[in-house]
């Protein structure tokens, strides 16, 4: 029970981190990344559709995405959904391809930027620690319904307060490679 419960946690947290990662993706620093139009649907034949369905997404330099819808004919659709978004980027267009030219960032826009991947990490923080206070409850009730000793409970909190800062850890280089990412020029 308790080795399924380590094992269950650890899968939890490292999720946790996961999603976090995945969370900075969609933070623009600059670069021409194909996550920052991850997001956006674009009404395709009267209903909404994902970007990626509609249309092929590419990096082909360091500040420009193309965007080859495989009908032409959503373009102006697709120009509307970016219009709308918060990427604050203007496409541009030939009939056959959107042009998106990530623009270079302010320094104050960056450092409005590290403060919203700081805050992504503090809420992975969190849910880390929600984790483990999760896995904490299970093994005092353990505990409590004389299924594991004391001793044992405290060996069995010892390993979940590990695997968390392990976690917390991971975080942290996270937050701090996404940070040096924002503040390159």
């Amino acid at each position: 029970m308790i080795s399924d419960l380590k094992k269950n946690t650890e899968s939890r947290m490292k999720k946790t981190v996961a999603a976090l990662v995945e969370n900075y993706q969609t933070v623009r620093a600059g670069r021409a990344n194909t996550s920052l139009v991850d997001y956006l649907n674009v009404e395709s034949y009267g209903q909404m559709m994902p970007l990626n369905q509609i249309a092929s997404v590419s990096a082909p330099e360091a500040r420009l995405l193309t965007i080859q819808p495989w009908d032409a004919n959503l373009i102006p659709n697709i120009e509307k959904a970016i219009l709308k978004s918060d990427l604050g980027i203007t496409p541009s267009n030939d009939g056959k391809i959107i042009r998106l030219v990530i623009p270079q960032l302010t320094e104050e826009r960056r450092k409005d930027l590290v403060k919203v991947v700081g805050k992504y990490a503090e809420e992975g923080k969190i849910s880390v620690r929600n984790i483990r206070r999760d896995a904490m409850d299970e093994i005092k009730k353990a505990e409590k319904n004389k299924e594991i000793s004391e001793d044992d409970r405290k060996s069995y909190e010892e390993d979940i307060q590990e695997v968390t800062d392990k976690y917390i850890k991971e975080i942290d280089k996270s937050v701090k490679v996404k940070e040096e990412e924002l503040m390159e020029i």
